[in-house]
């Protein structure tokens, strides 16, 4: 089955409600392909290898959480931007990327399919008043130390945390956000948990954990936002009969 280039805009508009959000880039169409769309790809990043391992799949449209056209770039199509632009544009490729909107979609966002995957329940949002600020709080199912939650992501993510060790020997509450919101870990503290994990880490980011008695586990950028994209993008394949693949490009970041 296929459906068109604007019912897809339309649904993930729907699904994912971009205008609520102030972003970083631009959500939704990023590059125009062709008007009908029967095979999605997804991925995290509109990397140049992902593009071409979708067009070895014959796909129509990309869909990603890492896009184009963030604020600050240089906005000249030169270099790498034209390779990547160049081959979805031979290729009548469509191109939806969607950053914020996917961190936070409350079942199929990032945040909510990383919980998933770790046994935390969510209770609430980090920060409730900015609707930018999408990280999360909540509880382990299943209450751990500190070492058998680095096994637990190690086994789920396929890579090895980073960990700062925490003065409560039992993890019961936990906040996190995918992605580089290492500076989200005092929201975290605010909202009372005994730990907090993201993505990435930064050199202040150990200070305040160490300071503070909280754990800190920073799981890589790439591992912790896989899973909201796959999950969108099995939710079109259900409600539209489109045929889906997830490419993971792998980054070790």
């Amino acid at each position: 089955m296929a459906i068109s280039m604007v019912e897809m805009q339309s649904a993930l508009n729907e699904l994912l409600r971009p205008n609520e959000f102030r972003d970083y880039c631009p959500n939704g169409l990023q590059v125009e392909g062709k008007a009908q769309i029967a095979n999605l790809v997804t991925g995290v990043t509109a990397s140049l290898a992902l593009i071409e391992e979708a067009v070895e799949k014959g796909a129509d449209a990309i869909l990603v959480h890492h896009g184009y056209f963030w604020k600050g770039e240089d906005p000249t199509v030169t270099g790498i931007r034209k390779n990547r632009l160049k081959l979805l544009l031979d290729n009548d490729i469509n191109l939806f990327g969607f950053h914020l909107p996917l961190d936070a979609h409350p079942k199929l966002g990032n945040n909510a399919q990383l919980g998933l995957k770790l046994g935390f329940s969510t209770e609430a949002d980090l920060d409730p008043q900015h609707k930018s600020r999408v990280g999360v709080w909540g509880s382990l199912e299943e209450p751990c130390n500190g070492k058998e939650l680095v096994e637990r992501i190690t086994n789920q993510l396929n890579r090895a945390p980073f960990h700062i060790q925490g003065e409560k020997e039992t993890i019961e509450k936990i906040g996190w956000c995918t992605g580089s919101a290492q500076s989200y870990i005092e929201l975290a503290y605010e909202a009372g948990v005994d730990a907090y994990l993201t993505g990435e880490v930064s050199e202040q980011t150990v200070h305040f954990a160490r300071e503070t008695g909280m754990h800190f586990f920073a799981a890589g950028h790439h591992a912790t936002e896989r899973y909201g994209v796959q999950a969108v993008g099995q939710y079109l394949a259900g409600e539209f009969g489109l045929n889906h693949e997830f490419i993971d490009i792998d980054n070790p970041v």
